[in-house]
């Protein structure tokens, strides 16, 4: 015994059109399919879904009843095919896009939605590894991050360059330098990043290189908590030169053992091609002509 989707559908269209030459024109199906799917059901059942009143089928108390669900099943029908469709509109479509960093992330979607203001789009923040894994299991239809690795299972495009910046306190000594080493940030309350972030990968290795191993005041899990605990006067923090729009008293301070630039990319699943996600890379071509102006200006 099975209550199939055409079977429902079938009763349905019969008891709105009144007889199953309707439903047939109705579902653009023959008029025996349509009765044999009613039939079928009422035989294996045991039940009576129509009387027959002057020459025109009408649905028992059950058979209304059967048709409240059949509606409820239509509509998850097209709930479905919305949700499946959804990437391959640019009129009620919808993204989610993942971002290590606010900027330049931040700054390419305002000029997407500038471009097609109808696209939802839902923003997930984490780590580089978070951001990568959740682009992976396919939680993330497109990331930003620098530094993505060359993966043939990645469709990429560059975005804009930046490196790593200390950021310090205005009060800080540090703040009237015009750049500044990791020799002399040795020297100061230090500020990480926890493990799994690009910008920590980029301070390590810097360190490391230059031939220090600093123990930090603070290890902690986001950019902005460590934003937060450089403007209240804890330590240096580092962060990628365009990682926010912020322009409060925190001073960026180039550091000359992190001058290396990397490139900013957008990135997705190589197989995730379609109307949306084109559009999208389309934005991040006419981002890239102007990057340099719109990232120098928010930062």
């Amino acid at each position: 015994m099975s209550v199939t989707l055409p079977r429902i559908r079938a009763v349905n269209a019969v008891a709105a059109g009144g007889s199953y030459a309707a439903a047939a024109r109705t579902l653009k199906v023959s008029q025996p399919a349509v009765a044999r799917h009613v039939k079928d059901l009422e035989r294996e059942y045991g039940v009576r879904l129509f009387d027959r009143k002057n020459g025109v089928l009408s649905p028992t108390p059950l058979c209304n009843d059967l048709c409240d669900i059949a509606e409820r099943m239509e509509e998850a029908e097209r709930t479905a095919t919305r949700l499946l469709t959804r990437h391959n509109t640019l009129l009620n479509g919808r993204l989610v896009i993942g971002l290590g960093n606010s900027m330049p992330g931040m700054a390419l979607i305002a000029l997407f939605l500038k471009r097609h203001p109808s696209i939802e789009i839902a923003v997930e923040t984490g780590s580089h590894e978070q951001i990568t894994r959740g682009v992976l299991t396919r939680e993330v239809d497109i990331g930003v991050l620098p530094d993505v690795p060359a993966d043939g299972r990645f469709r990429r495009e560059p975005l804009a360059r930046q490196n790593v910046v200390a950021i310090v306190h205005p009060d800080s000594p540090l703040s009237r330098e015009k750049s500044v080493t990791c020799e002399r940030l040795m020297a100061e309350p230090l500020i990480f990043r926890t493990k799994g972030s690009s910008t920590q990968r980029v301070v390590d290795r810097a360190f490391r290189t230059a031939g220090f191993e600093p123990s930090p005041l603070l290890t902690l899990d986001t950019r902005d908590a460590v934003y937060e605990a450089v403007v209240n006067g804890l330590g240096a923090g580092f962060m990628w030169r365009f990682g926010t729009g912020r322009t409060d008293i925190v001073h960026r301070l180039p550091v000359t053992d992190m001058h290396r630039q990397y490139e900013e990319q957008v990135f997705s699943l190589t197989d995730e091609r379609n109307l949306l996600f084109d559009a999208f890379y389309s934005t991040v071509t006419a981002f890239r002509s102007e990057a340099e102006v719109i990232l120098v200006n928010r930062s």
